[in-house]
């Protein structure tokens, strides 16, 4: 494009902006701060119902907008489009996004959940991942599930390609798969759970080690602009979850009010998430770079990608409580 052309172009832009008001708040005093709850993000719930972020920002006049995250996909979505500052997802998602473009940095871990399964009805005779060959398989394309999902083929042999993947949000994975429209589900807590004690369906391959951590990402703009409120909400997480290891019955009655399931589900997913490491470090940075090693051998991530160097990129502790 020719310099004058650009030049134009430049302060066109420039211009609209400043007339409709839409720019970014000026880093120093941001109107908002813009936060996703997710029914897999447990302590976001709890953060949501007691207000620790609005009762610290309100003398800065700050006000928090919460966003709900159905999936990694659709927070990731968020953060890549400017819609949220900081959104949960899985560590492996995380780092796909961040190859493709995404300019994120996980700064908190958490949780460290077995949220993820291969789930299939009792009835249809699947009991291993070479059993999904030329099956009906509903997942969540750019989540943990789907990643879980990838190894899993992987290690039978099997690729992608090998069964007929069925691209739903998490819900209308679980729905499908209880209607007979799939024959598996790469499920996600707590509508896994949901299957499992609701409607007897089977979680017929599991590997918790498969299971990337939970994280916080945050925008990489955002970050460097407003490092103070990133602490702010990092502090307020570690006040919450602090609490519900203290008081783990709270945390129950928030996911149960936010999901409308029974106790004896949340119950079964709280069973399968650990609070107790929220610092981000190496132990998410090996986990991370485990998974984003099998998706490059499985073709999803370009064999011209340097994973390590893509792991360390998106790790970013300088935000550890």
């Amino acid at each position: 494009m020719p310099l004058v052309r650009r030049s134009i172009l430049g302060a066109a832009a420039a211009l609209a902006l400043a007339l409709c008001g839409s720019g970014p708040a000026a880093a120093a005093d941001p109107s908002e701060i813009r936060l996703d709850w997710a029914t897999y993000n447990p302590l976001s719930l709890l953060l949501k119902e007691r207000g620790y972020v609005e009762d610290a920002l309100k003398a800065k006049g700050i006000k928090v907008r919460w966003v709900q995250s159905l999936g990694s996909n659709k927070a990731l979505e968020f953060l890549n489009a400017g819609a949220i500052d900081i959104g949960s997802t899985a560590g492996a998602a995380a780092l796909v996004a961040r190859i493709n473009g995404n300019p994120i940095k996980a700064v908190y871990a958490f949780s460290r959940p077995e949220w993820t399964a291969l789930v299939t009805r009792k009835d249809t005779g699947i009991t291993k991942p070479a059993d999904l060959k030329g099956k009906r398989v509903a997942v969540t394309r750019g989540t943990d599930p789907h990643i879980f999902l990838i190894r899993a083929l992987q290690g039978a042999g099997l690729t992608e390609k090998d069964a007929k993947l069925v691209l739903l949000q998490h819900p209308d994975g679980r729905t499908a798969l209880d209607r007979g429209d799939v024959d598996a589900w790469a499920g996600l807590d707590p509508m896994m759970a949901a299957a499992e004690i609701e409607n007897n369906d089977v979680l017929f391959f599991r590997d918790a080690a498969a299971n990337t951590w939970g994280v916080l990402d945050v925008r990489e703009a955002f970050a460097k602009e407003n490092p103070d409120l990133v602490k702010v909400v990092i502090a307020a997480y570690e006040r919450v979850r602090t609490e519900a290891l203290k008081d783990p019955a709270a945390l129950k009655a928030a996911l149960v009010a936010a999901t409308k399931l029974p106790e004896p589900v949340v119950a079964r997913q709280l069973e399968r998430t650990d609070l107790s490491q929220p610092a981000i470090g190496k132990t998410q940075a090996d986990a991370i770079r485990a998974a984003g090693l099998a998706l490059q051998q499985a073709g999803v991530i370009a064999a011209d990608v340097d994973v390590a160097k893509a792991v360390d990129g998106l790790i970013d502790p300088a935000f550890n409580p």
